[in-house]
């Protein structure tokens, strides 16, 4: 089965929406677009790219999925990120999309939790597109798609990029779809603008216990 892990941009308090651009998610009037670009460095363009790069294939939503297939196109082919973007596997979930024309892009049908189940059984590829081997798949942006694979228990690792920037308000990393879990924290390190990147695993489900000095928790 292949891991299924969701990387993404969020502020400090929790907002992943519209981090790369002023125009990019505008909803429920969002004016914040844009706030992960300034702590943008060498350092953590080089993170993204090893993590990119180790993709066997992108699973999408609709919005994210309209932005990627009308910018990465334009990557030149020496592009480390763009090359891998253009050529592996995308799966794209989406109720208003009739057709996908990103090379190597599908459109799932059906039950989206159905349909991302399959995609993790199936073996996969080898990480060049071609659907031979096996490997992970990654979500990028997606929030909604995210909150589906959430709520149906989909998603083996969160690759949280954490900025330090507060919003205040805006559509969150885990919202609506979100149950209670217990997490593994498998890495974190650090960029020179004050990024913090973490990756973590599931890890069952969520424990309680009390505090106090008389419990011996204290």
């Amino acid at each position: 089965m292949r891991k299924l892990m969701v990387t993404t941009f969020v502020s400090l308090d929790g907002v992943m929406q519209g981090p790369g651009g002023a125009d990019e998610d505008r909803d429920g009037g969002f004016e914040h677009g844009g706030w992960s670009v300034p702590h943008f460095g060498p350092d953590l363009i080089e993170r993204m790219t090893t993590v990119v790069r180790r993709a066997d294939a992108l699973l999408l939503g609709r919005r994210t999925y309209d932005i990627f297939a009308a910018t990465w196109p334009l990557a030149e082919a020496d592009d480390p990120i763009g090359s891998k973007m253009n050529g592996v596997r995308k799966y794209v979930a989406s109720r208003t999309l009739d057709t996908v024309s990103w090379q190597n892009s599908t459109l799932l049908t059906g039950d989206v939790a159905e349909a991302v189940r399959a995609l993790k059984q199936d073996g996969g590829g080898d990480g060049d597109g071609d659907g031979g081997g096996g490997g992970e798949i990654q979500v990028h942006g997606s929030g909604d798609l995210i909150q589906t694979l959430i709520e149906h228990d989909l998603v083996d690792e969160f690759h949280v990029v954490v900025f330090p920037v507060l919003i205040g308000s805006g559509k969150r990393l885990f919202g609506r779809g979100t149950v209670p879990a217990g997490l593994k924290l498998l890495n974190t390190a650090s960029s020179d603008s004050g990024v913090v990147i973490s990756t973590y695993a599931r890890a069952g489900e969520l424990g309680y216990g009390a505090m106090g000095p008389e419990t011996g928790n204290w």
